[in-house]
């Protein structure tokens, strides 16, 4: 099945909708944002810590109906609140076609979706139990790594619009490539959409995927080649022992205890 028009096709901030004391004024890489056109197949948004790239993607998953802490757009679960108020700004445009399932899967909430499953299960119901649906095996008994393997293998179906935040966190380089493997045939052959924050330069890798760099100087669509996760990783590999020495000198050492 070749690549259709995706369920998102852009997102756009209505700026008026965020308030003139908001702290998502001051966060560079959204302050000038108004309109983002994402990929049909694999948009990513990459960026350092802090540079807003979990806050957007939060927003979008929200917008879209998806639960704040994660899971199907049937789940409301909720932990303590922390998710910002830039989705009551987002307005999502969507294309002719609509999705038949989706997902936001977000590693740091991934212990309330296992723990949220297993109280549904707890409740007598006529229907099969929901751990079904996740590989028949309690996540909890999974390192972190297979559980969220076991969520993408089992529960993500066709057509499904699928939003993850840096599902990397847990998986090691092999699984990440297993991962890749599983988006690629759910977007090649089962026409889904994916929409990833991510610090992993595999996953980044994916062909044909539109990549948007998240920096102090706003938000712009760059190459895979052109992140500064692919330089930083390439100039490491080939000469590690140039970074030891900076990284270990003694200017950058911190200083002794007293």
């Amino acid at each position: 099945m070749p690549i259709q028009q995706g369920f998102l096709q852009r997102v756009e901030v209505i700026r008026s909708r965020i308030g003139d004391r908001s702290y998502l004024r001051e966060i560079p890489s959204l302050r000038n944002l108004s309109t983002l056109c994402l990929d049909p197949g694999v948009t990513f948004f990459v960026g350092e810590n802090g540079s807003g790239k979990s806050t957007l993607i939060e927003a979008i998953a929200i917008a879209a109906g998806f639960n704040p802490e994660g899971g199907s757009k049937s789940f409301q679960f909720a932990g303590r609140r922390s998710e910002s108020d830039l989705h009551e700004a987002i307005r999502l445009h969507r294309g002719y076609r609509r999705e038949k399932t989706g997902f936001f899967l977000r590693a740091e909430s991934m212990f309330n979706l296992a723990t949220e499953i297993e109280r549904l299960d707890s409740i007598p119901a006529a229907t099969p139990p929901v751990i079904d649906s996740y590989g028949g095996r309690s996540l909890h008994e999974q390192s972190h790594g297979e559980s969220f393997l076991a969520v993408i293998r089992n529960r993500f179906g066709p057509q499904g619009l699928y939003v993850l935040d840096e599902p990397e966190s847990s998986l090691s380089p092999q699984h990440q490539l297993a991962m890749l493997a599983l988006i690629d045939r759910s977007v090649r052959t089962e026409g889904s959409q994916y929409i990833i924050a991510t610090h992993s330069v595999l996953l980044m890798a994916y062909p044909s995927a539109t990549i948007y760099l998240l920096s102090d100087t706003g938000i712009e669509r760059t190459t895979y080649s052109e992140t500064p996760h692919y330089r930083l990783v390439r100039d490491f590999v080939s000469s590690p022992e140039r970074f030891f020495r900076h990284l270990f000198s003694d200017e950058t050492a911190p200083p002794p205890p007293r």
